[in-house]
Formats: structure tokens, sequence, C-alpha cells
């Protein structure tokens, strides 16, 4: 999470701190990534198309796995050799282009921030069977008030972690005690029986879509880890956040795949709350609630402050980009209530929608790195990592373009 807490908010105009070599910087970065990463829509992508297409989303999830390497690599290397945030890369290549970029991710942070707002009524409705609208409503303004007071915010992180040890421990118990068709898993991983490109998306936006891609580097860079010499160091932190998605992705996949697989009854529309019933009862799904709602909350909150401080210049007053953000938070809120559409498939609109954002970010990184090589400070990026990233990135076009019919639908 991204709270004036944290201190992964530091003020534009603010000096970066003198970079000191460790491990601090570097688990916060990764954490940052992944706990932005793992939200409401990552447990919901997960659980739905899982029930989906069974084993064989095995092969999507070791694609993203793929994909979503090629992309921090490359993002984490060239943003961090540069020193320059990405909306200032992009103002660097063309004047204006960065404000582009800045919009792009604001919109794709404002269809995030839309589900996570769905994401927080579905964790109150589970836990005490609440309107989901009701407690979406009551969750804003919770939201609100974490934002506007940094003891809060401290709160939230610690609550937050607490539960996240316990999601990770439901999960791994689930993932054993069910006894999921791992060999099938594997088998389908890399001939599977279906495969879809909306879930490819979904999933791929979910995780490196929007201010998601950003949000490690750009804690790397106020930390002072800039410059050609700390290439090695970036390229280390960003495959660590990646790994650390990932595991949680496929320990939640397997989970599922289990419970499905023995036969459980599981609603398409109620995936992680009966997962996790039939794994561990009324307390486990009641848990499954608390989680989620958190993790909403605590998304709620990121995505909001990472989203206007890429539309708002350095140095730009920090009480106004507050009260801003507080609006952030409130349009969010009155979409999701004026839209009335089930918070699940508002989640699976806003990872297939970054996912189609993707690309364009992506693509003003890698047009840096190989033709304005003088923004990377006498930094040479490896070759293999360019044409890796190339690759990677015409398929990224491809899924946005790909989904763009399925997300019409949705």
């Amino acid at each position: 999470m991204t709270t004036p807490a944290d201190g992964g908010t530091t003020a534009a105009n603010a000096k970066p701190p003198a970079a000191a070599r460790g491990i601090g910087p570097m688990v916060g970065a990764i954490f940052l990534m992944a706990t932005s990463a793992i939200g409401p829509g990552f447990l919901t992508q997960t659980g739905k198309f899982t029930i989906d297409l069974g084993a064989a989303f095995a092969c999507a999830i070791a694609i993203s796995i793929i994909v979503d390497i090629a992309i921090q690599l490359n993002v984490w290397r060239i943003l961090g050799v540069s020193g320059l945030r990405a909306n200032e890369l992009g103002n660097a290549i063309l004047p204006g282009l960065g404000w582009v970029l800045a919009g792009l991710v604001a919109l794709g942070g404002l269809v995030f921030n839309i589900g996570n707002v769905g994401g927080t009524g579905m964790g109150l409705n589970i836990m005490f069977g609440i309107d989901t609208r009701v407690g979406a409503a009551i969750s804003t303004a919770i939201a609100i008030v974490v934002f506007l007071s940094k003891r809060a915010g401290v709160a939230l992180d610690r609550i937050v972690a607490v539960l996240g040890a316990v999601m990770i421990g439901l999960m791994i118990y689930v993932a054993f005690s069910s006894n999921p068709p791992v060999g099938d898993a594997l088998k389908q991983t890399v001939a599977p029986d279906q495969f879809s490109v909306l879930a490819l998306t979904s999933i791929t936006g979910g995780t490196v879509g929007g201010y998601i891609t950003f949000a490690g580097v750009h804690r790397l860079i106020d930390a002072g880890h800039t410059g050609p010499e700390n290439a090695d160091y970036l390229s280390k932190s960003s495959v660590s956040g990646v790994i650390v998605t990932g595991i949680m992705r496929i320990l939640l996949f397997l989970a599922v795949l289990g419970v499905i697989a023995g036969g459980a009854a599981v609603s398409k529309d109620n995936v992680g709350p009966d997962v996790f019933y039939a794994a561990a009862g009324e307390f486990g799904r009641r848990s499954y609630g608390l989680v989620l709602w958190a993790a909403g909350l605590s998304s709620v909150v990121g995505a909001s402050f990472t989203s206007v401080s890429f539309m708002t210049k350095q140095g730009f007053d920090e009480k106004k980009r507050g009260w801003i953000t507080v609006g952030f938070i409130l349009i969010s809120a009155v979409i999701f209530l004026v839209l009335q559409q089930t918070p699940q498939k508002l989640l699976i609109f806003a990872g297939a929608f970054n996912g189609i954002i993707l690309p364009i970010g992506f693509g003003v990184v890698l047009f840096a790195a190989i033709f304005r090589k003088d923004l990377l400070k006498g930094y040479k990026h490896p070759k293999w990592l360019t044409i890796f990233g190339i690759i990677v990135f015409a398929g990224t076009v491809w899924m946005g373009v790909s989904s763009l019919a399925k997300l019409s639908d949705l």
C-alpha cells in the first residue's frame, strides 16, 4: 500500500535520500509492487479463471509470469538507471508525452479503484452480510480517514500484513489439504486443453498493469538507487517482486483447483468464500472476507495516491494534492455505486483494461532504451533484454487488441 505514512509517497520535490546498500529498500520496493498487485482483483481473477478453465489456467499463469519478468526487468532497469520516473522519462523523449502517459495511468488507476471499492464492499458482505454497496460506502469513508491520518495508515499497513499472513497460511493449508491434481496442472502448463486470451490479459494487467508497473521502481528512485552502477540491484528487485506475486497466484490457483477437483460446490460468483469455506468452514469464509476487505482498502488508498502523483508536477502543493486524492477516491466510489455491476465483474474488467494500457507505458520505456540512450547516463541496455522486451511488447499489444471485444462484453 502506498500511503503518506509508509514512506512510499515522498513529496515529488523532496531530495531523495542517499542510497544505502542493503536489503531494506529492495524489500520495500518488492513488497510495494507485490501488495499493489495482490488486491481484490488478484484474488477474484485467480479464483474465477480457475473455475472457468480448470487445470488449463496453469498455462496462462506460466505465460503471465514470464511476461511480468520481461516487463519489470526492462522497466526497473531503464527507469532506475535514468533516475527518471515514467512520466518524466516520457516528457524527456517528447514534451507532453509524459503527461499523456500520466493520464492513461490515472485512468487505469481509476478503473482499478472502482474495482477496489467494490472489493471492500464484497469483503464486508462476506463478513457481516450487509449490502455490498453499503459496505463500499462505509469503506470509502474509512479509506479517506486512513489517507488523511498518518497513524491510521501505519496501523492499516500492519493489519494488512497480519491478514496477508493469515491468507497465505489458509492458501497453503487449502492447497495441500485439498490434494489438487498437480500432475494435470503441470501437463496443461505446456499443453492446455483450452486457452483464454482474456484470462491472460486480465491477470497480466492485474499484476503489472497501470500504476503497478512503476510503483516499486519509483520507490527505489526515491531511495537513491539510480544510475548504471545499480543496474544489477534493480534487476534483482524487479524479479523478486514478480516471483513473490507469482508464488501467491500459484498457491491460490492450486487451492481453488483442489477444492473444485474434490467435488465441492463452488459458485462462479462466489469463488473465494466458497473455496475457503470448503477448506476451513465458517472461519475460513469470514477470514477471506476480512482479508479481501483489508486488501481492497489498502489498494484504494495506494492506487488513488499513486495515480494522482502521476498527474501533478514536482513541487505541487501537498495539501492540494491530498484533497485531489480524496476527490479521486470519492469519484471511484460514486462510479461503482452508479454502475450497478457486481464487484467480481468490475475486478475482472479492471485487470483487462489495464492490460490494454500496459503496452503504452512499456513501449515508452523500451523506446528510451533503443532510441534515447542519452537519457541512460552511458548505460548500455543488454541486447538480449531489449529483444526479450520487444517480443513481450508485441505480445501485450496482441493481448490488448484480442481482448477488446471481450472487454466490451464485460
